[in-house]
Parts: structure tokens; sequence; C-alpha cells
């Protein structure tokens, strides 16, 4: 492999306007079939096979129109896809401070919405009267728009008129909040503050290399590389269904591992130029042996990444192979873009000044941090270790959900009329549930009643509905208001119970009974999310053991590696739980309010940080085998490689961290979360696991670290990742290429 990259990275350096002309022309390609097949991203999860999507086809089967919207939350994201169906918007209103709708606001509130009935694309406009939509205390009430098509064809003449409505109710006093349908705010994927992640990596890359001209190579070839995510992703979502977070978890990681690529190719190839080695030739070394680490590294991302596949939820296996298809583009574009770029740069990137003084330090080996570290192994890997478990506590808290309206910021139209109907109506009226009755083969009319009365005694319901019959007559559905919200335990407890008696209620009857609606989707997704993690997990470490096992030739290294990552990973979760959950600093992160975590959250945050974790790995302690396998002591390898990688990995780290914490800043309550977790998990470590705790570890070990049976090394392949291989090559055509430490010499 090491060979083969030194080849490819002589190409490009030659044949560089070719290299950069053939991606440029990839980019304009990829960009004209995204723009010609256009393509939109959904706000809502479904994981087909849970009871209550099954139950949700069987509803819309049975009642058709007639059950629009029954069930939907106020700004839910679970639930079916509706993109194809007829729009439908609620108008909540309430009347003015002081007063009440039934003192005589109602009327006035009905003769401005009766003309909305003859607009045309509207096909029904609800009475709040005669379904029962006032509050008892007459502080709010909604009226719901049903229009002709979906909700991105609705004209818009029609949704002036609508807004006009809303307009001329509050001239006259009163709050109206317009939410689903056409008037669901427009998705934000970037919010502006991401470029704040990318104008830190800029100023870290400059204060790294000491040229503007090194420090821009990777953010052009990062953005290159996001460009061709992003364009794919969008030509994808005119085929199939895609969700909004697939394209901002490519974009996170194709900027964050574009500009961490580069960066360790580019320090390597400045450090060959200061000890005087031509620019054609560093660059190809560059990608011989740095270049090998970041195939692997990039390798493991792409494996955690497409390993979601597993979980078998389509949402998460699209997300994962997007997301893994740009961090192997970016991989390609390091080892191509990257020395095409240094070939148009020339001598130009060779340090000078401080720049250059510092690669004469990382030439010497001087790090004070590994010192040290390896001086002090012991007492180092406890007080690391310690930080991690204080920080991991409030994971032993961890709940997951799916976000709603309650989640959204306090101004949106969403957010109102989330807080004007739980004031009015109490907050399970954002989460109903709905019992399904089938009575095709039973007794439906006393299932019903059974329903009704045993639903009706269970603890935290506030109402039951009166039973809506189908126009067969074979079948009826229920609704359920609890009294708690959609996110609490109480909720999740009350769609148990009602699963619980089920059982007894279809063997009186004959019928079926099912439980559906969008609290209840929420809980079967995140049920069969929790149920996925373990085997994600065992799937992901046990891939990566047997990777990093190749790549080491050694047992206890990937063991390490693996019992670091779960201590950062749970570490993070711990950090987020206190800010999300616990709301500890909400103000200060954009929490606009404490809520259970996105259920898909976990699975996303261990496959992202994992394969994170694996790049920082392979890149300090890759160059420990390297130094090791070209006969430093043990300890001195350890010391000697985390010099040479420390101030990289420290760049990266930060790079990384800026990136995604530019992205808890913008405001959406779904992505928020997972860049605050990813941003954490890369603090903990690359700062806390990579940089103290692994380095401390392997002083303790020694020579033992690299301990592999001979059995064991005979069958495994040779992925040569620290250069041997590409040594011995230069060698036998004649390039000079001297021992970096004769054997059994010690290096001060």
């Amino acid at each position: 492999m090491a060979t083969l990259l030194y080849r490819i990275g002589g190409f490009s350096f030659r044949r560089r306007r070719w290299v950069l002309g053939g991606w440029v022309a990839v980019l304009a390609v990829l960009a004209g079939v995204a723009l010609s097949l256009g393509g939109s991203f959904s706000q809502s999860f479904q994981i087909p096979g849970t009871e209550s999507a099954r139950a949700q086809t069987l509803l819309d089967q049975k009642f058709g129109a007639q059950a629009a919207g029954v069930g939907a939350g106020t700004g839910s994201l679970a639930g079916r896809d509706t993109s194809n169906e007829t729009a439908s918007t609620r108008l909540v209103v309430a009347p003015p401070a002081g007063h009440s709708l039934l003192d005589g606001g109602l009327q006035t509130v009905l003769a401005a919405v009766a003309p909305l009935a003859q607009v045309s694309g509207v096909a029904q406009v609800s009475d709040p009267v005669a379904s029962q939509a006032i509050a008892p205390d007459g502080s709010v009430t909604y009226v719901d728009v049903r229009f002709t098509a979906a909700a991105d064809a609705v004209p818009k003449a029609t949704q002036d008129q609508v807004r006009q409505v809303a307009a001329d109710l509050r001239g006259q006093g009163f709050t109206v909040a317009l939410t689903g349908g056409p008037f669901v705010a427009p998705l934000k994927l970037l919010s502006g503050a991401e470029s704040i992640g990318v104008v830190v990596a800029l100023i870290v890359l400059f204060i790294t290399f000491g040229s503007m001209l090194a420090a821009g190579m990777p953010i052009f070839t990062a953005l290159v590389g996001v460009g061709l995510g992003a364009l794919g992703i969008m030509a994808i979502s005119a085929v199939t269904d895609t969700s909004s977070a697939t394209m901002a978890l490519a974009l996170m990681l194709g900027l964050a591992v574009g500009i961490d690529y580069s960066l360790f190719l580019l320090s390597r190839h400045r450090q060959q130029l200061s000890e005087g080695m031509s620019p054609s030739e560093s660059a190809a070394r560059a990608v011989g042996t740095a270049g090998n680490a970041v195939v692997f590294a990039g390798t493991t991302v792409v494996i955690a990444l497409a390993a979601l596949a597993v979980v078998g939820i389509p949402f998460l296996t699209l997300m994962g192979l997007a997301a893994a298809a740009t961090v192997a583009v970016s991989v390609l574009l390091a080892v191509t873009m990257v020395p095409a770029l240094m070939g148009f740069a020339g001598a130009r990137l060779t340090p000078r000044g401080a720049a250059a003084v510092r690669a004469e330090r990382s030439a010497r080996a001087e790090n004070h941090w590994g010192t040290l570290v390896t001086r002090h192994p012991l007492l180092t890997l406890l007080s690391a270790t310690a930080v991690l478990v204080a920080v991991a506590v409030p994971a032993l808290s961890l709940q997951l959900g799916l976000p709603d309206a309650g989640q959204q910021p306090a101004g949106s139209a969403d957010r109102q009329a989330y807080d004007l109907l739980a004031r009015g109506f109490g907050p399970g009226f954002n989460g109903p549930l709905v019992v399904l009755v089938d009575g095709a083969n039973g007794d439906l009319s006393a299932a019903v009643t059974a329903v009704g009365a045993q639903v009706g005694q269970l603890p935290d319901v506030a109402y039951v509905a009166k039973p809506i019959p189908d126009a067969a007559g074979d079948a009826s559905l229920v609704v359920v208001i609890p009294a708690s919200g959609p996110n609490t335990q109480a909720t999740v407890d009350l769609v148990h119970a009602i699963r619980h008696l089920r059982p007894g209620i279809e063997q009186q009857t004959g019928t079926q009974v099912w439980v559906t609606g969008a609290a209840a989707a929420n809980i079967d997704i995140t049920t069969k999310l929790g149920a996925a993690l373990p085997v994600f997990l065992l799937i992901v470490i046990g891939l990566a053991y047997l990777l990093l096992m190749i790549a080491f030739r050694s047992l206890l290294v990937p063991l390490t590696a693996a019992a670091g990552f779960l201590l950062s990973v749970a570490a993070a979760f711990g950090a987020t739980v206190a800010v999300y959950q616990w709301g500890w600093l909400a103000r200060l992160f954009n929490v606009h309010q404490p809520a259970p975590l996105l259920s898909f959250m976990p699975v996303v945050l261990v496959g992202v940080t994992f394969g994170l974790a694996m790049d920082y790995q392979v890149f300090l302690v890759s160059r420990m085998r390297e130094d090791y396998v070209h006969g430093a002591d043990a300890r001195d390898a350890v010391r000697i490689g985390f010099a040479h990688g420390a101030r990289v990995v420290l760049a990266a780290a930060v790079i990384m961290i800026s990136v995604f914490a530019s992205f808890v800043f913008g405001g959406n309550s779904m992505i928020g979360p997972i860049a605050f977790g990813l941003a954490v998990g890369i603090i903990m470590d690359a700062l806390v696991v990579r940089m103290t705790a692994i380095p401390a570890i392997m002083a303790l070990l020694g020579p033992a670290a690299w301990w592999l049976p001979r059995w064991l090394d005979r069958i495994l392949p040779n992925v040569d990742i620290e250069g041997v291989g590409l040594v011995a090559h230069l060698r036998a055509k004649g390039h000079d290429v001297p021992d970096r430490h004769p054997s059994g010499t010690k290096v001060d």
C-alpha cells in the first residue's frame, strides 16, 4: 500500500493540472446532475415494521382522507411521510390578554376564517364548535384548513389568503400561530454560524504552518470534498426519501476530516522539505507514509459509518452510507489533490522563520507534554480516567426521544402553537395517541366500548374522545389524549399500558387493536434504535479491532484504543445529557427547552466518534510504530512518535472541535445536540485519551505493547502502515534513505 500511494503521490505531483482539472470536471458534472434532478429533504422519521407504522398504514387504508392529521403531534418528527398527501394547516388562536373566547371573541374568529372555505385551493375548513376545538376556559381555539394539494404545491395566492386572515386577527389583538403544511418553517441546514468553524480552522492552520498558502490548501480541499458530497446527496434525494440530518452529518464530517487529512499530509511534506528533500520526492513520500495512515484512518471512519446499515433502519442506513461516501471522497482528494496542490506550490511550502524552528524541534523529537506523560505514566493514566468518568456520570440518566415543537425557539410559530395548545388543552394534546380497532372479523362495538372504558381508567389519561367509525363500518379509531407531554416517561408508560390491555380485548371480541399516533411512533422508533445500539457497537468495535491489529501487529494496542473510545464516548453522552436533557448552561448552548436526546443520536455519535477516534489513534501510534520498527527503544518510540504527531493531532482536534461547535449554534434542535456530542467526544478522545492516556499506557507496556503471537503474525496480511516496504523499495531504486534510529540507539 505504501509503495502504491508513493506512486500516486508522485503522479499527482507531476500531472497536477490533469488531477486538479479532473476533480473540477467531476464537481461540474455532479452539480449538473444534482441541479437537473432537483430533490428535497424530509424532516420526519419513519421505521417500517414497528407497530405504530403498521397501524398507520392500516389507518390510511381504512379511513383515507378522513383520518388526515389524526394523531399527528405538534411539530413531531415521528410518523409517516406526508410529503405526497394533501396538506393541512392549523390556525391556533388565543384572545387578547385578559379576555376569553367565550366572551364573544369566538364569533370574531369564526367570522374571520369563514371566507377561507371559498378560497381556491382550500378543500375544507373545520368548525371549532362542531369539532370541540375550544379550550374549556376559552383561552385558545384552533381551526384546521385542508388544502387540495401537497404542501409544496399549495399556490402562493392560497397561502397569502390564509396569512391575511391571521394578520387581520392579529390586528384585532388576537395571538395567531400558523403551523403545519406549507407554513412549516423552511429547513435550515446552514445558518451561517458554520462559517465560524472554517475561519477558526484557517487560523489554526496558519498558526500551525506559519504560511497562508499552506493554511489555505486543506480548506480548499475540504470544501471541494464537501461540495462533492453535498451534490451527491442532493441527487440521491431526488429518487429516495432523504432526511435533513443526512446532509448535515455529511457536511460536518466532510469539512472536518477533509481538513484533517490534508493537514496530516502537509505536515509531513513540510517536515521533509525542511530536512532538504526536493518537493517532488517529498510529496510522493508524504503520500506514501502519512498518506498510508490517512487511508487506514479513513477506512475505519467509513466502516464505522457504513455499519449504520446493520441496524436495519432505512433513514440511518442512507445517513451512514452518504456520510461514508463523503469521507471516502475526502480520502481520495487527500492522496491526489493535495500532492497536486503541492506541485503548484513547489518549494514555497518550505517552513521559514518560526515555522522552521518548530520543524527543527519536531525533528529532534522535543515535546514537553510527551516527556511529562511518559515520565509519570501511572499518575497520568489515573488522572485522565478520573476526568473521563466524572464527565460521563450524567449519562446514567440518559433518556431518548424525538424532538417536537416544544424544543423549537420560543419565537417560532410552531413553538407558539405548541405552547398555546398545551396551555388550553393540556400538554398531552400535542402528542395524541390513536387506538385503531379493526373489527372486520369480530365484535367491533364491544371492542370499542372496552377500549373506551379500560383506557379511560388508566393513569395519565386526560380524556378519551368519542370513537370515529370508518365508511365501511368494520373499523373505528379512538383518540386518547395523555395528561403528560409527548416526550415524558408517563406517556411512554401509558402506551405500554394500552398495549398491555390489548390481548384481553382481542381475545374477548375477536378484533385487532393497534396503537399509533406521533407519540407512539416516537416510542417505537426510540425502542428499536435502543435495541440496535449494542449490536452496532459490537460490530464496529470488532471490525476496527481487527483492522488495528493488522495495522499495528499488536493485540494490546487495539484493545487500549477501544477502551479509550468507550470512555470518551461515555463522557460525550454525559456532557450532552447535562446540557440538553438537564438544561445545564442551556442559554449558552442555545438550548430552548431541555428534553430527551434525539433517539438516533447514540448510534450516530458512536459511529462517528469511533471513526474519528481511530483517526487520532492511527496518526499518533503509527508514528510510534514507525519509529519502533526502525530501531528506537519502545519507550523512546512512544515519546518520539508523540513529538512528531502531537502538534498535528492537536491542530486537527481543534479544527474538528471548531467545525462541530459551529453547528451547535445554528439553532437546529435536531443537529445541535449531535454536533455538541461530537465536539465533546473529540475533546475527550483527542486531548484526554489519545494525547494523554494512550502514550501513558504505551509507556507502561513498553515492548509488550507490540507483542503478537508468531502464528498470528504469519497469517495476518501486512499493510505496512509504517512504510518499511516503501523504504526497501526506495533503496532498491538507489535512493538514499538513512535509518531513522539504528538498533539499540537511545534518542535523548
